[in-house]
């Protein structure tokens, strides 16, 4: 069982898939001899060559419109936007085309696409290159979205993202990249059973933590501190995000009677929102002991300055306050 960063982990998903798919190919900016703007793709293109790994310009509207023809006609694309901020040059091919089309042909085509993005603050990237535009996939039918926060889920929900005959949305957040652990080198799944499905991360009985995406590791070392030591808490990781899998959330919320969400996005429209809201309208909802609550980064442009990103984006002692006052 090798250690792996989620970037070294990611890698090995690709090269696996490249090599068990003929049909498959990657495409995107900077991720032939560069290896990717987070290494990600390294070495990839002297073991495929160019026909597999494609390198392009910076045109993201032209990266997704190549992976949705590829797609229809039996090819296995996955493309790499450089930052998922970007993405929104591709919203047309990608939302009135990839996730659309199954339904528009009833049902005569698949649009089988991985679109890969890098995504999140703490790097102080500024505005431009720090969004959590995760919500804005969720919106739409047709499409799937993955938030992996680990090594493990990301080699696993890649694959499993790589065989849904869907279009997927797979935001990597970037400080994920460099976070190492054992992993399996599972084989590829014949379905995508493990889309759906949130992981729980930790079991407990006073409170139930839900999360995503890097906010997950944020949590956990909240947790962690002598400052919550004799709270039980549970933690779940929802991994993806449409489908949702509201019935983990609410049978923890049963047992628990207390619900926090966490987030980096802001609450406005957001997965947080959803899972409270789904919860509210739920039988749980008269189990309630306090009314659930949501830590959310401020709906405000990412400052690039640390000290100012820092107040954005919620951090392990807002956690921390607002469980103790909780429970």
């Amino acid at each position: 069982m090798p250690e792996l960063t989620v970037g070294q982990a990611i890698n090995n998903a690709l090269s696996r898939i490249l090599k068990e798919y003929p049909n498959s190919f990657i495409a995107g900016e900077d991720i032939g001899i560069y290896g990717g703007a987070f290494g990600v793709t390294e070495g990839l293109l002297k073991t495929f060559g160019e026909e597999r790994i494609k390198d392009t310009p910076i045109a993201e509207d032209a990266i997704a419109g190549l992976a949705v023809g590829a797609a229809m006609t039996d090819s296995k694309p996955i493309v790499e936007m450089q930052f998922s901020d970007f993405i929104v040059n591709a919203m047309d091919p990608i939302v009135n085309q990839a996730a659309k089309l199954h339904f528009m042909y009833g049902g005569a085509v698949n649009v089988p696409i991985v679109v890969r993005g890098a995504s999140g603050a703490g790097t102080g990237a500024a505005a431009q290159h720090s969004q959590s535009l995760e919500s804005w996939f969720c919106h739409v039918p047709g499409l799937k979205v993955v938030t992996p926060s680990n090594p493990q889920n990301a080699y696993d929900l890649l694959l499993h993202s790589f065989v849904d005959p869907n279009p997927v949305i797979f935001m990597e957040h970037k400080l994920i990249y460099k976070i190492k652990d054992n992993v399996v080198l599972n084989d590829i799944p014949s379905s995508s059973e493990l889309l759906g499905k949130a992981n729980i991360e930790s079991k407990g009985n006073d409170i139930t933590i839900v999360s995503y995406s890097n906010m997950v590791n944020v949590v956990k070392d909240a947790i962690s501190s002598d400052e919550l030591s004799g709270i039980s808490i549970e933690l779940i990781d929802l991994q993806t995000l449409s489908p949702m899998d509201m019935e983990t959330v609410i049978t923890s919320v049963s047992k628990t009677k207390k619900l926090l969400v966490c987030q980096e996005a802001p609450a406005n429209s957001s997965v947080g929102s959803t899972v409270i809201s789904n919860v509210v309208q739920s039988s749980t909802f008269s189990s309630l002991s306090s009314a659930p609550k949501l830590i959310s980064g401020l709906h405000s442009p990412m400052p690039s300055a640390k000290h100012l990103e820092t107040t954005v984006i919620p951090q392990k002692e807002d956690i921390i306050k607002v469980i103790k006052d909780m429970v």
